[in-house]
């Protein structure tokens, strides 16, 4: 059924049948045609209010829960639903599992046309809250009202907050009191920074205006519980600047180093501005089966630590590796991939387009005493070629994590041309990883894959996949 207003077409009583790309939750109309439903989650049944209406699907948000699902839960974290994040905290875990590992699977079959290969368990994850080793916070003067503050005659008061953008909202903040995201002391070193920050007059950036002193906080930690603060000021204010320095030092010990940038721009991207190193090192150090990594303010590091290890211990399991191969490592980011599985290899190559991530791989492996590995820097689909090729040793094996968008065609061409015995792919978005395997079935064979679960309360998965030449 559906009713009209002016303004909406409403749908009534839709039953929400499983989940769907982006975590979204899909339904039929009596008609049969497809609903796509934010604000719900599969079993529910929902009046669902139109936002974008197609020849042959529906986009909307649910408006009412005419019937629970079986699989929901309590949401644990008083702003569900408003922050960005955490979307299917209101679903069973096992549920968000069962989903994902279908996701990854009819994406394979569906986009990929791959028939006949073995699907492993998801690998859950031990920790469902609490698991991220690296958020980031903005400040901002022009706080996220609710509408029941905006309807309402009282006075809130500050309208400074600290915490996260609200989704489409880019000057608005959402002003955290509790995330589930990073284990303490992450929450309180929050709130003590808005506390101090209020109490002292300190300026929170404008982002209309851009101007103010404080903008955004980025709290690191390693494995150790040792934690790393970095601050982003608009403008330096020296004594303002210290006095906050030394009182978040003073509270929390667990600070380990603390370090600050200066961000003049439009932007908040910390990668072309200067660090400067208040306190401690600049940088915390993290070990992982034996191996050590450098982490400092602008490396790329598995946000989830334990699940990015299980993954990494997944992936050379399924190299299976002999200890005389040479191993390709596309895509190899700060070369954590390519030094874990370089201890049971002869040699491994590594390819990586952004320079900074290629000084922290020649690092590491120098810092872990490896020989055996070789990093290169490059746009993939132009450095990959066939003089590439010519010039160094055929692969035996290739591992490939590419970004969410997948590997170019060209990238593609490439591996076919090289014809490893076995290549390992590795994605965080199935759908491009099936349309590139569906490029070289016609070599290979898909002879399993792995669903990973790297963000609980969340619709990503990651997936490994094995492919053997045919």
């Amino acid at each position: 059924m559906s009713r009209k207003s002016k303004k909406n077409l409403v749908l009534e009583n839709i039953k929400l049948l499983t989940a769907g790309a982006k975590g979204v939750a899909i339904g039929k109309t009596e008609e049969g045609k497809t609903v796509m439903v934010t604000g719900a989650i599969p079993g529910d049944i929902v009046n669902v209010r139109v936002k974008k209406a197609k020849s042959k699907y529906y986009e909307g948000e649910a408006v009412d829960v005419l019937e629970k699902s079986p699989y929901r839960v309590d949401a644990k974290c008083i702003h569900f639903g408003t922050c960005g994040g955490c979307k299917w905290q209101n679903m069973s875990y096992e549920k968000q599992l069962d989903f994902k590992q279908e996701e990854v699977y009819n994406n394979i079959k569906r986009i990929g046309g791959i028939e006949n290969f073995e699907t492993i368990p998801i690998l859950g994850s031990k920790e469902q809250y609490f698991y991220r080793n690296k958020m980031e916070f903005s400040f901002s003067n022009a706080r996220w009202l609710t509408q029941y503050e905006i309807s309402s005659e009282e006075n809130f008061g500050s309208k400074d907050a600290l915490g996260f953008h609200i989704p489409g909202m880019w000057s608005k903040i959402l002003d955290l009191k509790e995330c589930f995201l990073q284990e303490d002391p992450s929450n309180q070193i929050r709130l003590a920074v808005k506390n101090y920050a209020v109490d002292n007059g300190l300026d929170f950036f404008d982002v209309r205006n851009h101007e103010g002193f404080l903008r955004t906080l980025m709290m690191r930690q390693n494995s150790h519980g040792e934690w790393m603060v970095l601050f982003q000021l608009y403008r330096e204010e020296k004594e303002n600047r210290e006095k906050l320095f030394e009182f978040l030092l003073e509270k929390f010990p667990q600070i380990k180093t603390l370090v600050y940038a200066i961000n003049p721009k439009p932007n908040d991207s910390i990668y072309d501005l200067d660090i400067n190193v208040y306190f401690g090192e600049g940088y915390l150090m993290e070990e992982m089966d034996g191996l050590k990594f450098k982490i400092g303010p602008k490396s790329f590091f598995q946000t989830n630590y334990k699940q990015a290890l299980e993954l990494y211990r997944k992936t050379l399991e399924f190299a299976d590796l002999k200890g005389d191969e040479v191993v390709y490592d596309l895509y190899t980011g700060t070369g954590t991939i390519a030094q874990y599985v370089a201890r049971n290899a002869k040699q491994v190559i590594g390819i990586e387009s952004v320079q900074e991530a290629i000084d922290a791989a020649i690092e590491h492996a120098e810092l872990n005493g490896l020989t055996n590995t070789t990093f290169y820097c490059g746009d993939m689909k132009d450095i990959f070629n066939d003089e590439f090729l010519a010039n160094h040793p055929k692969a035996d094996v290739l591992i490939t994590d590419p970004p969410r968008d997948g590997m170019h065609q060209k990238v593609v061409e490439q591996i076919l041309k090289l014809s490893p015995e076995k290549v390992v792919y590795v994605s965080c978005n199935s759908a491009t990883q099936a349309r590139d395997l569906a490029l070289m079935k016609e070599h290979y064979d898909v002879i399993k894959i792995l669903p990973v679960d790297m963000f609980p309360q969340t619709h990503h998965v990651e997936n490994i996949a094995l492919l053997i030449k045919k």
